[in-house]
């Protein structure tokens, strides 16, 4: 997105949108809804696939810890109950959804390793020079997960939980895979979602690709009193997508609908991922369990305790954990304040020290990879030790979700621990 257009022939209206929309953009990252992103090339052209990415490193992910095998799969899942909310001349809302699963052991050549992106969403994230990683970097469309590409489900372990993942705004939904294959290698069943017309670039099936112009054209046309009512509609529209999601939990195909458990859901995610995790389980009582990493929850483009949203004005009745960047607690956030001050049942809120907001996806895994300075990581994702920040993330998120979906507590919640200094408790 290129926000910062000037010259001599630039008008003076060209100039004042130019800027509110910088300014509705950085309104949307301090909110926690969206990537930080205030530079990228023009949007894909709609229905076609851009080329592959160039040649960069080829990194990876650190490799699950969990005693499964991984499958994956990619499938579009089409809601003809409502228009799409961002482009209402169509009348059905489409998303494209991963499923990550324990697998059955096969040998390495039946089924390949999943691709990180496909190929159109690889080259767009790319060339938006994600979160301080430059352009041509990293070869995303290169990058192999550690799972395989519709691997035989695992069947032996009876019925599965099922956990939702939900990136930040403007991210891809692979944006947390590291966090995702570390609970599918741990038994759980994991569904992360696209939100069509607001991430970057959504390939479909049938090679088309949709990208997030009508979110950059409410941005534009957004004027500052106007932003809150924004907020809540990118909010609104995760929601609903999470909803539905949840109504086709019993009907996954590809033999999961045998072995996952619909009575045993949690949701989490990092930003506005975090967020919908909080509102989805405050609005629909399918979700049992839920984490927030570093997302606020009011309607601001700078968090200062008004326009709260539900979840934070009557907290919750279901366990939840809030996961912060350093200096970002329920004592110096207004919403996680009123949140905690509203919520019943079991809680906590933990902080990462030295982190910041993308601390809590990929980035803590692949910038380190992409050849920039020390001082671009600290920058970027603060000054905690990278593998440390991958680490304690998904030792928490998995003990949390062990505890209230399996009843498997290993009261790593219970305190400060010495494995994970790095980690302090507001709560």
């Amino acid at each position: 997105m290129n926000f910062s257009a000037t010259g001599a022939t630039q008008s003076a209206s060209t100039r004042r949108s130019s800027a509110l929309t910088r300014r509705s953009m950085m309104g949307l990252a301090a909110a926690g809804l969206a990537a930080a992103v205030v530079a990228a090339p023009a949007p894909a052209q709609a229905g076609s696939t851009p080329p592959p990415t160039s040649a960069g490193v080829k990194a990876r992910l650190p490799a699950p810890t969990g005693p499964h095998e991984i499958g994956t799969f990619s499938t579009r899942l089409v809601d003809r109950s409502r228009h799409d909310p961002w482009v209402p001349s169509q009348r059905y809302r489409e998303l494209m959804v991963s499923v990550w699963y324990p697998a059955a052991r096969t040998s390495d050549g039946d089924h390949r390793l999943a691709p990180y992106m496909a190929p159109g969403a690889a080259e767009r994230w790319d060339s938006m020079s994600p979160h301080g990683i430059p352009k041509g970097a990293i070869d995303f469309a290169a990058m192999r997960t550690h799972a395989r590409e519709r691997a035989p489900v695992d069947m032996s372990g009876g019925r599965r939980p099922v956990v939702i993942y939900a990136s930040g705004a403007n991210d891809p939904r692979t944006w947390g895979t590291s966090a995702v294959e570390e609970l599918a290698s741990r038994g759980y069943v994991v569904l992360t979602i696209d939100h069509t017309y607001e991430a970057p670039l959504v390939q479909f099936p049938d090679g088309s690709v949709k990208d997030d112009a009508p979110l950059r054209k409410a941005l534009e046309e957004a004027q500052p009193n106007e932003m809150p009512a924004l907020l809540k509609k990118v909010l609104d529209v995760r929601v609903a997508d999470s909803k539905f999601v949840l109504d086709r939990i019993d009907t996954l195909p590809h033999g999961l609908s045998k072995v996952v458990d619909a009575r045993r859901v949690g949701m989490f995610g990092q930003s506005a991922g975090g967020i919908a995790a909080a509102e989805t389980m405050y609005e629909d009582r399918r979700v049992k369990a839920g984490i927030d990493l570093d997302g606020t929850l009011e309607y601001n483009p700078e968090p200062n305790g008004t326009n709260l949203m539900p979840v934070a004005r009557h907290g919750l009745d279901r366990p939840f954990l809030l996961m912060g960047r350093q200096g970002s607690d329920r004592t110096t956030e207004p919403s996680w304040r009123e949140f905690w001050s509203h919520t019943t049942a079991w809680k906590r809120n933990l902080t990462l020290r030295g982190s910041m907001h993308q601390t809590y996806t990929d980035l803590a895994s692949l910038l380190p990879q992409a050849g920039v300075s020390q001082k671009v990581i600290e920058e970027n994702m603060g000054k905690v030790a990278p593998a440390r920040a991958v680490a304690a993330q998904r030792a928490y998120v998995v003990s949390f979700f062990d505890r209230w979906l399996r009843g498997d507590d290993d009261h790593l919640l219970d305190g400060p621990s010495g494995r994970y200094p790095e980690v302090e408790f507001a709560g």
